[in-house]
């Protein structure tokens, strides 16, 4: 994760958050939309770091500047999806009309007992995977997050469902701590869901394009995959405005494997496949990008390739020594 990302402090925070979960309890999802409009026009005013990196991504999208208006746009797409998380993170998930592909491969993979990992991103709504599990209760749900960054969602999801709270498994705990706490989710027969576009800061990285230019992608995923070797599948909500949202899977893969002397190669071919899709889903629905920083901004100027093979190889030895416990 870039660094200057990492030391902005949270839009809002616990005051804004605390005043939006009052009012949507109080009026229910309709009339509080229209808190959107103040929330929107507070990041255009107040936010110019992020109002400054959502016009150049949206001009890289677009392929010529992009407006305020767009810009206005942008950060309403991101108010609609923070407040529908309010109403998905406490299970009132009935008011919400989810149009999901790829439900039939990811049933079949989870009906044999396996569990799955899900690959997700900033791009959409990423609880909108709490629908399928109100759909399929006997299916259970770990997602990877870090509780450290992000506090005042994290007290949000405390707050509203600590159940959801308690199955998360803290990306803050250390690499091998992580993967073996993924593994038993795993073994468990649980999808556990990780956020895949962005790099933990320090973290081994690796350059392929992306929306035209190179951006920096994290390797440890796509190591613990092939350390698991369990079905790996894409995920992405999509918010498709009013109460719709597209919630696609897609299969990656049946499990990775990766041999110690193809490890680079097979690394960055995972990554450029997955860098692909994204791309693909970000074109068809814009406004969803939520990495509201330069994306294509590197924080050091090591050679990607060297800085990929050294810290890949490392997080590899870990990840693999903490699976095999």
């Amino acid at each position: 994760m870039s660094s200057e990302w990492k030391a902005r402090r949270e839009g809002g925070g616990r005051i804004a958050l605390r005043t939006l979960i009052a009012v949507a309890s109080v009026l229910g999802r309709g009339p509080s939309r229209a808190l959107l409009y103040p929330i929107a026009l507070y990041f255009m005013l107040r936010r110019g770091a992020e109002r400054r990196d959502s016009r150049l991504y949206l001009t890289r999208m677009f392929g010529r500047p992009a407006t305020l208006r767009e810009v206005g746009r942008h950060f309403l797409t991101f108010a609609a999806t923070i407040l529908d998380r309010l109403f998905l993170l406490s299970e009132n998930t009935r008011r919400f009309d989810v149009h999901a592909q790829g439900l039939d491969i990811l049933h079949g993979h989870l009906d044999t007992g396996r569990g799955v990992l899900l690959f997700g991103s900033h791009l959409g709504s990423f609880e909108v995977l709490r629908v399928l599990a109100s759909q399929r209760p006997d299916y259970a749900i770990r997602v990877v997050l870090d509780r450290a960054h992000g506090q005042a969602m994290t007290e949000l999801l405390e707050t509203l469902n600590p159940d959801i709270a308690a199955t998360v498994i803290d990306a803050g705990d250390g690499g091998p701590a992580v993967a073996l706490a993924i593994q038993e989710g795993l073994a468990q027969g649980a999808m556990v869901a990780l956020l895949v576009d962005r790099s933990q800061e320090g973290g081994s990285t690796l350059g392929v394009p992306f929306l035209g230019e190179t951006a920096q992608f994290p390797v440890a995923p796509w190591l613990l995959a092939s350390v698991l070797k369990v079905p790996v599948m894409l995920a992405f909500g999509l918010y498709r405005g009013g109460n719709r949202y597209d919630l696609l899977f897609e299969p990656f893969s049946d499990g990775i494997d990766l041999p110690r002397r193809e490890r680079q190669a097979g690394v960055a071919a995972l990554i450029h496949r997955y860098a692909a899709r994204l791309e693909h889903h970000a074109r068809s629905a814009p406004y969803n990008w939520f990495n509201f920083y330069d994306f294509w901004k590197r924080d050091d100027e090591a050679p990607v390739q060297a800085h990929a093979s050294a810290a890949g190889d490392a997080a590899a030895a870990g990840l693999g020594r903490s699976a095999e416990h």
